[in-house]
Parts: structure tokens; C-alpha cells; sequence
């Protein structure tokens, strides 16, 4: 009887040991770590990957610093753990494979500090349990998938920008304009617009050539978009001459201050213009409205009308200007006043 105890065991014991070479030999960046999330296995695949030896981290806990410069859970953590609700906090893309032992996916920018470059990479961990279902080891697979996510990230920038002015394109707009309209109505903050056109642009193309016309475009598109300085500013072009500017979280009298800003800076600029029924240099018309949506709101469509509105309102008053949608009703009010009260409306205007 101890002969049929024992065969069992020695199969186990040499079963075990030839799981764990293979492990190590496998291609796959593989680590494993125990109930206690301490490193066990950390096969050579992952030691190329990580540039991290395993003598570093077998025995410990120290495997996040492979992958992170700040201590957070790796995947196999949060599998150990049995805490699926922090997989929205640490991976931007995620899936669980279900209950009942079956793991996590996920995929997200890892740094690398031993690397010293950042890496994006497809994470699988599945926990591995004993007969009587107690966890003995979480099983952490690794897929290096840098060079696809640069080359999705490089297409899905172009086709999110404009080919001649490299800023935001119009599908791009419309996307950040719904995002940021949804923002403030949660926080009711203000977000403004701005609407850029280039004054008499038809006449310039005709008088110096679509080409130089392609030139005055990308030196206006430099100044509209130098003043989308905070992260969730945009700046686009919206279609033929005519940019705008999502300035979220900014009032009305800030949004004309920039907008006054980015005229006086392209009028600063000097563009020869010169065509008949046009000035000496191009200048810009602009429209600026500032709104905090209320729950009534339901779509940003006031708030582009505000915005047309007011840089019609900037083109039928003469021009190189810059008029905001709340003071709209009276500058029109004032081209029906004598000659002595024009240089009063026209004052903002470059001479």
C-alpha cells in the first residue's frame, strides 16, 4: 500500500517541476506570483521584456516596479485580491473573462523604468486553484502591442485633423463640442466659442493664388491654435476660412479677451492683402459666445448659433473685430445711428 501512495506523489513532484521549465522557456512574458503576491516565477521572456532579472523580484512583492515608477497593482494583484472593481482605476481598457476563477484582460501604457521607454501592453491573469478550490497562484501573461497602438494612435490622429492647418478637423470639433457641453452641464461651468473668420478671403485667393491663400491659412491656424493652451482647449479648423475655439470652464469676458488677442495678433502679422473692396493686410472677423447649460439644454446647438450669430454681427458692423453674442443686439442696434455715433461702435477696429 505505501508503493500506491507514494507513485501519486512522485507524478505530482514531476509534473510540477516540468511545468514550471516550460514556464520558463515559454516565448510569452509570463510571471506568477502567490496568495501572498509574492513573485514565484518570472520566466526569461519576461526578464527580455521588462529588462528586469529575476533574481530582483523572485521571493517579493516588488513586481510593479517592472512595469511602473509608483507603487500600483498589476493585474495578477487585483486578480489575487479578488477586487475587480479597481480594474476601472488602474486600466483604461478592461475585461473580465467572469467569476468563478476565470481572470481579467486589459491593456494599457506601462513605463518601464528599467527600459527608460513606455510600453503598451495586452495583460491576461487567471488564478490557478487547488483541488478543494483554494487559490495557490495567479498566472500573469504579457503581449507587447507598442507598435500597433502607435499605428492606430498615428491614423486615428490623421483622421482627426486637417490636412493643410494640422488642427482639429470639423468631425473632431463636433466630438469635443458634445464632450464638453455634457462637462459643463454636470459641473455648470461655462463654456465658451469662438468662431475666426478670415475677413475678404475669396478676394485674396483671387488676387494672390490658392497657394499663397494655403500660406495665409496656416499662419492664422498658428494663432488660433497658440491660444489653446489648457489641456482641454480645441482648436479646429471648421471649414474654408473660418476656425473656432472650445475654450471650456471660461467666461464671457475672458473668451473675448482671447479672441481679441488672436485678431490683433494676425493683424500684427502684416499679410498683404490689397484686393479690390479689401483693406491693405488681412484681418479677422470674430464671433464669442459663453454659455453654462442648464437641464433644458439638451444639445450645444444655442450655443453655435450664439457664436454664428455674433461673428455675422462682426462682419455686417465692418470687419476686423471681435463681437460677443450678449452685446450683439446693441452694436447692430447702433448702425442706425447718425455718422457721429459710428467711431463709438467702431472703435475696436485696427486702424
Amino acid at each position: 500500500m505505501a508503493k500506491l501512495v507514494k507513485a501519486p506523489a512522485k507524478t505530482f513532484d514531476v509534473a510540477d517541476s516540468y511545468a514550471v521549465r516550460l514556464m520558463q522557456h515559454l516565448v510569452v512574458p509570463t510571471f506568477v506570483i502567490d496568495p501572498k503576491r509574492r513573485v514565484v516565477i518570472w520566466n526569461r521572456a519576461c526578464e527580455r521584456l521588462t529588462g528586469v532579472a529575476a533574481s530582483e523580484v523572485i521571493g517579493t512583492t516588488k513586481h510593479w516596479q517592472a512595469f511602473y515608477e509608483t507603487k500600483r497593482p498589476c493585474l495578477a494583484d487585483i486578480v489575487a485580491l479578488d477586487r475587480p472593481e479597481q480594474l476601472p482605476e488602474f486600466y483604461s481598457e478592461y475585461s473580465a473573462r467572469g467569476h468563478n476563477g476565470l481572470g481579467f484582460s486589459a491593456e494599457n501604457w506601462c513605463v518601464m523604468p528599467k527600459l527608460g521607454s513606455q510600453l503598451y501592453l495586452a495583460i491576461d491573469a487567471g488564478p490557478i486553484h487547488d483541488e478543494a478550490g483554494n487559490l495557490i497562484a495567479v498566472v500573469e501573461t504579457l503581449r507587447d502591442l507598442t507598435d500597433q497602438k502607435r499605428a492606430e494612435m498615428a491614423l486615428k490622429e490623421l483622421a482627426s485633423k486637417d490636412g493643410l492647418t494640422g488642427l482639429s478637423n470639423r468631425r473632431s470639433f463636433d466630438q469635443m463640442l458634445m464632450t464638453e457641453w455634457a462637462r459643463a452641464q454636470r459641473t455648470q461651468k461655462p463654456l465658451a466659442l469662438l468662431f475666426v473668420d478670415v475677413d475678404h478671403f475669396k478676394l485674396f485667393n483671387d488676387a494672390h493664388g490658392h497657394q499663397t491663400g494655403d500660406e495665409c491659412l496656416r499662419e492664422v491656424a498658428r494663432v488660433v491654435s497658440r491660444h489653446a493652451v489648457r489641456p482641454l482647449d480645441l482648436a479646429s479648423r471648421y471649414g474654408g476660412e473660418e476656425f473656432a475655439l472650445i475654450l471650456p470652464e471660461m467666461s464671457r469676458d475672458d473668451a473675448c479677451a482671447i479672441a481679441e488677442e488672436i485678431r490683433s495678433a494676425v493683424f500684427a502679422l502684416q499679410i498683404t492683402h490689397g484686393a479690390d473692396g479689401a483693406g491693405d493686410h488681412v484681418t479677422l472677423s470674430v464671433g464669442v459666445a459663453s454659455h453654462v447649460p442648464g437641464e433644458a439644454d439638451g444639445a450645444p446647438n444655442g450655443l453655435l448659433g450664439a457664436a454664428d450669430q455674433a461673428l455675422y454681427a462682426a462682419k455686417r458692423l465692418g470687419r476686423n473685430r471681435v463681437v460677443c453674442s450678449e452685446r450683439m443686439l446693441a452694436e447692430l442696434a447702433g448702425l442706425g445711428r447718425d455718422d457721429a455715433a459710428v467711431p463709438a461702435i467702431t472703435s475696436r477696429k485696427s486702424a
